[in-house]
């Protein structure tokens, strides 16, 4: 079976990296695959940066490859062959932002999304919230890959990374 995992991932984080490996470990292949989304205006990574910085990431798992997308999701999974939707959820509130997409893919191709909880040490951690911690000196090098952490050390100087 083969599953995608969609996100901006700007940037990737551990608690993604949990839902992909946890993912990696239930189906045959994997595909994360990077998207834009029209309400996050600016970004840290470009698109190139973002799409290395996962793949580096994700190296320990052979069955997880790494695209990108700039149209609708569904478009992907009927021209790709994805089985499913892989997305992680933190709280009521990410189940709240996330059914209604669920229910339109579903309607769209009849794909269907299949959520994991985040584990518990993950479940505070968001893309938006790790960048702004970062960008004013607060510790998040534990809380993103190794490359990442790097990555917005030589973006923003040695905020963030300590």
């Amino acid at each position: 079976m083969k599953v995608v995992c969609p996100g901006s991932f700007d940037p990737i984080t551990n608690g993604h990296l949990d839902i992909i490996e946890r993912a990696a470990q239930q189906f045959d292949e994997v595909v994360v695959l990077v998207t834009g989304n029209p309400q996050k205006t600016s970004g840290l990574f470009t698109l190139e940066e973002r799409v290395e910085l996962i793949r580096e990431a994700v190296a320990p798992w052979p069955s997880v490859s790494v695209e990108w997308w700039s149209s609708l999701l569904v478009d992907y999974t009927s021209s790709h062959g994805v089985d499913a939707i892989v997305k992680g959820l933190r709280s009521s509130l990410d189940y709240e932002y996330e059914l209604p997409m669920a229910q339109m893919n579903r309607r769209l191709s009849g794909i269907d999304t299949l959520f994991f909880f985040t584990s518990p040490q993950w479940g505070y951690i968001s893309s938006t919230l790790l960048k702004e911690v970062a960008r004013y000196g607060g510790a998040i090098a534990d809380l993103v890959p190794p490359g990442v952490a790097a990555a917005i050390e030589r973006k923003w100087g040695t905020q963030g990374t300590d």
